[in-house]
């Protein structure tokens, strides 16, 4: 496990610094090409007198006597607070004073690294104090955004702060513990990512050291203590708050998300009560908004400028007025608008998972969700997802049902759900559920997946499981099947699965098991 940690901060770390040179780099030469707007930098005394690293843009000659609305826009995870300074200068040219700042704990900002915990929010609020007090903003028109890590600070300083009017959360997160926890299974590959980059950047305080040396170790005995933390620093958690406060939210995330699965955003969405809106393109964890970073056309940053238009300027510009759930296909084609999210799928398709079957654990089948970043960004540019082969797969090692030939193209839109009888034996061990895009040459692309661990179980009882998939939008063509494949080892996740174990997948008359597919019509 250390040495396999270890590779994975290394492994993260590079990733990120990467990013980290191509973003500071780039996102400076709009400074050089534009320089219109005012842009200076500052230091900004937080909570607790943690000194924050923050640049402030204004309107190119902003009038003293009047005030302009402000966006206020806490770094991603890892960043310097250059990262954001393209889209400031945008933002300002539209009328806006804009004040990036970098959150504590990272580059040159003072303090540890609180995972958006209450210092995190206390720093916001600090920062809206300094911008209503050293520059033309106008403190009935404030609004926050942010990529990842800042996306989850502004949602929870909306909650917290009512002079917060109008959020937009991009490649976000409302549940953390829905997120790197999801079906009680450790995402490890993200882990490692988040913690080699904070590591490179930043410094961890102890209560978050504590928390990764916990989640690697899946120590049992502190797990309610981690779901407690996490609940601390999500948004769904103070969603009473956040509705009566009234802040209009944006949610904008990627269908392959590695970090921020799409889930915990659409349950989130479908708690709000404030104007919303959830935009759901293909691609991973921050890239369907990278672009824009570099000030390149990008159509996420365009809808969270008509966003802050509207409700921070008031301006009419149609964006109250158009679907409010926008979602893209990993397929192909454009956008596509609905109503609400319940809609996106006008009926359900079955496969039955008939008769009894045995796995033996410990071994990885073939079958994967793909590596953290790189699988799904491959599929957004190419269309290339994670692959296998479904008819070698070894049915020692993984659970294989597939449903007939499709006669018409299969909608793919929501959330699919699995639903069966296990009998484990040993009480504690982990699943991965993968469901598949099966050609006729039986190569099957990936069209989404879901861990699922379980502890404390009796040995040889069945027992149910039901576990929802993450929600994606992909179109199955005409000709081709649906397999369902489960087996008990993904390099994302760290599996729970004692040597020898075994597990029985078996579907009762009277508690038949299926896979249910949300299908658009066409």
């Amino acid at each position: 496990m250390g040495t396999g940690r270890a590779a994975l901060r290394t492994a993260g770390a590079g990733a990120v610094s990467a990013a980290l040179i191509a973003g500071t780099v780039v996102g400076l030469a709009p400074t050089a090409q534009a320089a219109a707007p005012s842009v200076r930098f500052v230091d900004i005394t937080a909570d607790g007198g943690t000194v924050l690293k923050a640049n402030v843009v204004t309107p190119a000659g902003a009038d003293a006597s009047r005030r302009y609305p402000l966006i206020v826009l806490p770094t991603s995870w890892a960043l310097p607070q250059v990262e954001y300074i393209a889209q400031a200068q945008k933002l300002a040219d539209a009328g806006y004073v804009v004040l990036t700042y970098n959150v504590r704990g990272f580059w040159q900002s003072g303090g540890q690294i609180e995972v958006a915990g209450p210092p995190d929010v206390a720093d916001a609020s600090k920062v809206i104090d300094w911008a209503l007090a050293h520059t033309p903003a106008d403190p009935a028109h404030v609004g926050m955004a942010g990529v990842s890590y800042g996306a989850g600070i502004g949602l929870l300083t909306a909650a917290h702060d009512k002079r917060v009017r109008a959020v937009a959360a991009l490649s976000g997160w409302a549940d953390l513990v829905g997120s790197i926890y999801s079906g009680r299974t450790q995402h490890v590959q993200a882990l490692g990512v988040l913690d080699g980059a904070a590591t490179l950047t930043g410094r961890e305080s102890p209560e978050l050291r504590q928390i990764f040396d916990n989640l690697y170790s899946s120590n049992l005995s502190k797990e309610q203590e981690m779901i407690d933390w996490g609940r601390k620093r999500s948004a769904t958690t103070y969603v009473d708050r956040l509705n009566k406060n009234g802040a209009a939210v944006m949610l904008a995330n990627a269908w392959g998300d590695s970090i921020f699965p799409a889930n915990q955003y659409a349950d989130f969405y479908e708690k709000l009560k404030v104007p919303k809106r959830l935009e759901l393109r293909p691609g991973d964890h921050a890239t369907a908004e990278l672009t824009g970073l570099f000030g390149l056309p990008n159509d996420v940053w365009t809808d969270t400028e008509r966003w802050f238009d509207h409700y921070l300027k008031g301006a009419d510009n149609g964006i109250d007025h158009e679907q409010p759930v926008r979602l893209k296909s990993r397929s192909a084609g454009g956008y596509e608008g609905y109503p609400d999210w319940k809609s996106i799928a006008e009926t359900r398709r079955k496969i039955a998972l008939t008769g009894s079957t045995t796995i033996h654990a410990n071994v990885d089948s073939g079958a994967d969700g793909g590596i953290v970043f790189l699988s799904s960004i491959l599929d957004q540019v190419a269309q290339l997802p994670p692959m296998a082969s479904v008819p070698l797969l070894p049915r020692r090692w993984a659970a294989v049902w597939q449903s007939q030939r499709y006669g018409t193209a299969q909608r793919v839109r929501g959330t699919a759900s699995l639903h069966t009888t296990l009998t484990p034996s040993a009480e504690s061990g982990t699943l991965v559920a993968y469901l598949y895009d099966v050609g006729p040459l039986g190569i099957g692309k990936l069209v989404t997946h879901a861990p699922f661990t379980w502890h404390g179980r009796t040995p040889g009882k069945p027992f149910d499981v039901d576990l929802d998939l993450f929600s994606t939008a992909y179109d199955v063509p005409a000709g081709h099947r649906l397999a369902m494949v489960v087996d008990t080892v993904d390099p994302l996740y760290i599996e729970h699965n004692p040597s020898g174990a075994q597990l029985t997948f078996s579907s009762p008359p009277d508690d038949p098991s299926y896979v249910s597919v949300p299908v658009r019509e066409q």
